[in-house]
């Protein structure tokens, strides 16, 4: 069976530039790449195909020698043998150029210089009042957490001595294997991915270049936080091992129940009792608001219970926002108990005095009434 043009395989003309093929070569590669097509033969077939047709066109004399002879080039020690399988594909900008995309290259990506290596992140739970939700507040908190080591200066190595370059890996902090067609690479056994060791660990860190130890922070909380917003206070985190940048603070929020007020992103509801003279007759009441003051709801007559009173702008602050939401008074019509028997002869008198002065339970009982009624027929 013929082997497919090298060209058609790359999918580039035969004018192609060497940046040309060096892109065509990458596109294809990560698409057919084994290790995303796991089990796949066709793919492993078409990889194996690009690796020999770019191992031979980004070289110049195999390439020339292809041009000028086709396969026959590198068949019976022809102009071109020697290029094998690709050609060195796995070297000089081919397979190790598409390893590094890939898989972040050999040397191990987020390392800076000296293998030092970030900190963690750090998570405190802050519960907050719904006053200093609306009003804002400064809160000092204190944490325990990873500093730098005061003895070492965060290296890990003791006084008069640094770390030094791993000799396994060169610095890298992963090493490569050769198995089979495939190159693994694995994190270095010997300085674990740090890419330096220390030989003389300082007695202070034991090496780590860090230190247990409780720190006192600030922290502003703006007006208008709701439940579950978080804080991040950045490079507040544990300290980065070897000199290493700091993590992140995190900081989440949560709102105390209130006494009074229950709250719904920016607004405020207040549920209020009144008596049943004052439903029935009209009068107010005076609210407390969530900024301190005070606002008096005027209660028309005939109200009834769960009806609700808007007052504007009387509720939380707005995150990032000048703005304020609104305060919601529910009333409650509250039944009077432990009725002295005058009051009690009072209500009858009342209520035989009474005629259409209750429309809601006049008509849901000639409801029940018509329902009844179409049963029967």
């Amino acid at each position: 069976m013929s082997k497919k043009d090298f060209y058609e395989v790359l999918g580039v003309s035969r004018s192609a530039d060497a940046k040309e093929l060096k892109s065509a070569y990458r596109k294809l590669a990560m698409k057919y790449h084994p290790d995303r097509n796991p089990d796949d033969a066709e793919a492993e077939k078409k990889f194996k195909e690009i690796n020999e047709a770019y191992g031979v066109l980004k070289d110049d004399q195999q390439r020339a020698a292809y041009d000028n002879y086709g396969h026959a080039a590198f068949e019976n020690g022809g102009p071109g043998a020697g290029g094998g399988f690709g050609g060195g594909g796995f070297g000089g900008g081919g397979f190790a150029d598409i390893f590094e995309e890939m898989f972040g290259g050999f040397g191990g990506g987020g390392r800076s210089s000296g293998g030092a290596q970030r900190g963690g992140d750090l998570r405190y739970n802050m519960e907050i009042s719904l006053e200093d939700a609306y009003t804002g507040k400064e809160a000092e908190i204190r944490i325990p957490s990873a500093v730098s080591c005061d003895v070492c200066d965060g290296t890990g190595a003791a006084k008069g001595s640094s770390p030094v370059t791993c000799g396994t890996c060169k610095g890298n902090g992963r090493v490569r294997m050769q198995q089979g067609f495939f190159t693994v690479e694995r994190t270095c056994h010997t300085c674990q991915g740090v890419g330096k060791v220390i030989e003389n660990p300082c007695g202070n860190c034991h090496g780590s270049g860090r230190v247990e130890k409780e720190k006192t922070l600030q922290v502003n909380i703006p007006a208008g936080v709701e439940e579950g917003n978080r804080i991040r206070l950045a490079g507040e985190g544990e300290m980065g091992a070897r000199g290493g940048t700091p993590g992140d603070l995190y900081i989440f929020l949560s709102i105390e129940p209130h006494r009074i007020f229950q709250r719904e992103g920016a607004d405020i509801y207040c549920r209020v009792p009144i008596s049943m003279t004052q439903a029935a007759l009209g009068g107010s009441v005076e609210v407390p608001t969530i900024d301190g003051g005070r606002a008096k709801v005027s209660i028309p007559d005939g109200t009834q219970s769960r009806q609700q009173f808007r007052l504007r702008n009387k509720g939380m602050s707005v995150l990032r926002s000048s703005s304020r939401g609104d305060m919601y008074v529910e009333v409650t019509v509250e039944t009077p108990v432990n009725l002295t028997k005058r009051q009690k002869e009072l209500l009858r008198e009342f209520e035989e005095e009474s005629g259409d002065n209750s429309p809601l339970s006049s008509g849901f009982f000639k409801r029940v009434k018509e329902f009844w009624e179409d049963l029967t027929e």
